[in-house]
C-alpha cells in the first residue's frame, strides 16, 4: 500500500533519533498537556454555535471516550468521512509495517520523537488537519499504543451514524457465497429497510459447527458447541421419578 511506503519514509526520523535516545532521556521530557481535558477541548473547540452532537452508540472505557470525542469533533467539523478514511489507511499501514506498529507501542520512545514522527507521517499521507491534531494529541500523551482499539471504536460510531448494521458471523469454515447472501437477506428482513447490512465472517473451529450471529448487541448462538453444552446440562440434571 502507498501509505506503508510513506510511513517507512516518515519513520526514518524515529530510527535516527531513537537509536541514541535512552529510556532515561525519554523520562526527562516534560509531560504533555493532560489528555482528557485536551480531548474535551478538541471536541468542543469548533463550531460552538452548532447544536450538541450525540454519539449514536454509548461506548465505555478510555478508548471509547477518545473515540466518542473524536466523533463529536468530526461531526462538528463536517469531516467524518475524511477522518474515517485517514484512520482506516493508517491502521492498514500499521498491519503492513511492523516497524511503525512497534514504534506506536514502544513506551521508551521520547515524547518529542513520537510527536515529530507522527506529524511527518500525517503530512506525507496528506491527512486532514483534524486527523493530524488528534494523532498528535495521542502521540504527545503516550496513547498511540491504543490507536487500533480507538479506531475500531470510532468505526463503530461512524457505522452507526450511517445507519449501517455490522453483523459478525462465526463459523468453523467460510460460508459459501450463496449461503452468505441468504443469511444477509434474512438479516436485512429482520433489521428492516433503510439500513445497510454488512456481514463479517469469523472462523472459529472450537464451535464445532453451526454458527453464531452477533449484531446490535444481540447474540444468536446456534453453534454445536452450545447445543452440546445445553445437552450435557440437561443430562446432568436429576430425574424426578415421582412424576413417572
Amino acid at each position: 500500500m502507498a501509505l506503508a511506503g510513506r510511513i517507512r519514509s516518515g519513520i526514518s526520523l524515529f530510527k535516527t533519533i531513537a537509536v541514541s535516545d535512552s529510556v532515561s532521556s525519554a523520562r526527562s521530557f516534560p509531560s504533555g498537556r493532560p489528555l482528557i481535558p485536551a480531548l474535551r477541548d478538541y471536541a468542543t473547540a469548533s463550531a460552538q454555535k452548532t447544536g450538541n452532537v450525540k454519539v449514536p452508540v454509548a461506548l465505555v472505557g478510555e478508548s471509547g471516550n477518545f473515540a466518542s470525542w473524536l466523533y463529536i469533533a468530526a461531526v462538528k467539523m463536517n469531516s467524518l468521512e475524511k477522518i474515517e478514511s485517514d484512520l482506516s489507511e493508517l491502521v492498514e499501514a500499521m498491519k503492513t509495517s511492523p516497524i511503525f506498529s512497534q514504534f506506536t507501542k514502544d513506551p521508551s520512545v521520547p515524547r518529542e520523537t513520537r510527536l515529530a514522527a507522527i506529524v511527518d507521517v500525517c503530512d506525507k499521507a496528506k491527512f486532514a488537519e483534524p486527523t493530524k491534531n488528534f494523532l498528535s494529541l495521542l502521540a504527545e500523551n503516550g496513547k498511540l499504543k491504543n490507536l487500533d482499539v480507538i479506531v475500531k471504536k470510532f468505526m463503530q460510531l461512524t457505522t452507526a451514524h450511517r445507519g449501517d448494521v455490522k453483523v459478525l458471523v462465526t463459523t468453523v469454515m467460510p460460508l459459501p457465497p450463496a449461503e452468505e447472501k441468504e443469511l444477509k437477506d434474512t438479516l436485512q428482513e429482520i433489521i428492516g429497510e433503510g439500513k445497510k447490512v454488512t456481514v463479517e465472517q469469523k472462523i472459529d473451529p472450537s464451535i464445532y459447527g453451526g454458527l453464531i450471529v452477533e449484531f446490535q448487541q444481540k447474540v444468536l448462538d446456534m453453534s454445536i458447541r452450545t447445543r452440546a453444552q445445553q445437552m450435557e446440562r440437561l443430562l446432568r440434571e436429576p430425574v424426578d421419578l415421582s412424576n413417572l
